[in-house]
């Protein structure tokens, strides 16, 4: 959906109280230099409800003409009348290597840690191959589709895949695809689906959606909105197979 410049400029505005923080966005130029975007963001509250939340995000990425390495992780903890309802720790490294101008090799590892959703800990390593289907200045649109395994543990034993287990290992495949969208000189969106089918039978699947939109102010700060969806279609009994992250706020960017 195409937005005009100024409307995401004034929606951003009036969800900035939040004070959340969305997955901040680092510029990429194929120049061989690390570059890099941080954020961090908290709210209280206190009468009829006692809320508090603080939320930290940052990425980096380093571009060549042939290649691309990116970093980047997102740490959210909030609590709401005592009890705390968002723990969480996203950390994700991905290595593109063009092989012609229209594919390229990647590898890619990710960690999770969601206490609220019962994961101690996600560990997850990927390899595979993936076709640039657009790349321009503008707009790029890449296919990706891999192997690799995945392992979780649990904060308190689960029923998964048919066992109660402390712990739960197994090979997936990995089918992915993204795009960056530099709308005008001051917006920018990117958005990424990945599905992670189980190769095991019966094992399920996975599935996360991240997406962010940012508004830049001065040539550092920008105001920035996020959605990231996350499916587990197997989460183990008493839980959830959805999450979902809303967040706002602002980023800087160090070029």
């Amino acid at each position: 959906m195409m937005f005009r410049p100024a409307f995401p400029l004034t929606a951003l505005l009036l969800l900035a109280p939040t004070l959340a923080l969305a997955q901040a966005q680092a510029t990429i130029k194929p120049d061989g230099q690390f570059r890099s975007a941080f954020g961090a963001g908290a709210s209280y509250a206190s009468g009829n409800t006692s809320a508090s939340s603080v939320n930290l995000s940052g990425d980096a990425v380093r571009a060549t003409a042939d290649s691309k390495w990116q970093l980047g992780g997102k740490a959210n903890w909030g609590r709401t009348d005592g009890v705390t309802t968002v723990e969480n720790l996203a950390l994700g490294t991905q290595y593109d290597q063009d092989i012609t101008p229209a594919w390229f090799g990647f590898g890619k590892a990710d960690f999770l840690r969601d206490k609220p959703a019962n994961v101690s800990s996600r560990a997850s390593l990927f390899g595979g191959v993936g076709r640039h289907v657009v790349k321009t200045d503008t707009l790029t649109f890449d296919l990706s589709a891999g192997l690799g395994y995945t392992e979780d543990r649990y904060v308190d034993p689960a029923d998964v895949n048919g066992g109660f287990r402390s712990r739960y290992g197994r090979a997936e495949a990995l089918l992915a695809e993204e795009s960056r969208h530099q709308w005008t000189e001051t917006t920018s969106f990117h958005q990424k689906l990945s599905l992670y089918p189980a190769l095991r039978s019966g094992g399920g699947y996975r599935g996360v959606f991240d997406s962010g939109l940012s508004v830049a102010m001065t040539n550092a700060l920008s105001l920035t909105a996020g959605l990231n969806y996350r499916y587990n279609s197997d989460p183990g009994a008493g839980l959830k197979k959805g999450d979902t992250l809303f967040v706002t706020g602002i980023s800087v960017k160090l070029d």
